[in-house]
């Protein structure tokens, strides 16, 4: 939205248009032209933190989706870890996990292995979130900032308009109608950075709060599973859908006498 506006200002002559964006950009001098600066460069960060949030994002979603098919059909964790990617979010906490195993046996204090192994992988969850919700904070700024860095563009352009009145004597509409426009560009302009920001960060953060509870049923899977030496995993769905059938047909069939 803010590059169309900007082509649409920059496609007028100036000589065509005195009242359109470039024109307003010179009239305004300095200070005009660094708040419309930093408002552009808000708006381009936040479009890149956007892609590449959701890039990441999409990359751990489908990861959980290979670690729900195939994950817990392998003999054992370490075996199972070996399938997955090498920078796999999933993959970090089942090796976090059995580093935290190993670990435990060479402890001289005496700390439950459940104590510890848990400790390791929520503190290797945290680590995942933390980095999912980088630049999130930038985004949440841009949102509460933008309109504020638009006004005082707005400011600056009413004041113009006051100090032409006042030089000319009069409130003419050759005097005025520049600063003015000029004003409510940089408030349009405020708005259009800021609304963006907002509404990426919302969807983002839901997303990530998504991740995160899919990451921690893992993580207390892999707990279960080390806890009972492999005795305690859980089921792939399929397994549990074919069930619900055969105990159905079980339930349905008549008894005999």
């Amino acid at each position: 939205m803010l590059m169309t506006i900007l082509a649409a200002g920059a496609a007028a002559p100036a000589g065509d248009n005195p009242y359109g964006l470039i024109p307003a950009l010179r009239e305004g001098g300095l200070i005009s032209q660094v708040t419309f600066g930093i408002l552009v460069i808000m708006s381009i960060v936040s479009f890149y933190i956007l892609f590449t949030k959701l890039f990441e994002q999409q990359k751990i979603m489908n990861q959980a989706k290979r670690v729900r098919q195939s994950f817990w059909n392998s003999p054992n964790l370490r075996e199972a870890a070996a399938k997955l990617e090498k920078n796999s979010a999933y993959k970090q906490i089942v090796d976090d996990g059995l580093a935290a195993q190993d670990q435990h046996a060479q402890l001289t204090d005496p700390v439950e292995a459940h104590d510890w192994v848990h400790g390791s992988l929520a503190r290797s969850e945290a680590a995942i979130n933390s980095k999912l919700g980088s630049g999130l904070a930038f985004l949440a700024t841009v949102g509460a900032t933008a309109p504020f860095i638009g006004l005082f563009g707005t400011v600056i352009g009413i004041y113009r308009a006051l100090i032409k009145i006042g030089a000319a004597g009069q409130a003419s509409i050759d005097a005025v109608a520049g600063p003015v426009g000029e004003a409510l560009i940089m408030t349009a302009l405020g708005l259009v950075v800021a609304v963006p920001a907002v509404l990426a960060y919302n969807w983002l953060q839901r997303r990530n709060k998504s991740i995160a509870e899919d990451l921690s049923a893992f993580s207390n899977d892999v707990l279960g599973y080390l806890a009972s030496a492999g005795s305690v995993k859980p089921t792939n769905a399929p397994a549990r859908a074919a069930a619900k059938p055969a105990a159905a047909t079980a339930a349905a069939a008549p008894k005999r006498s």
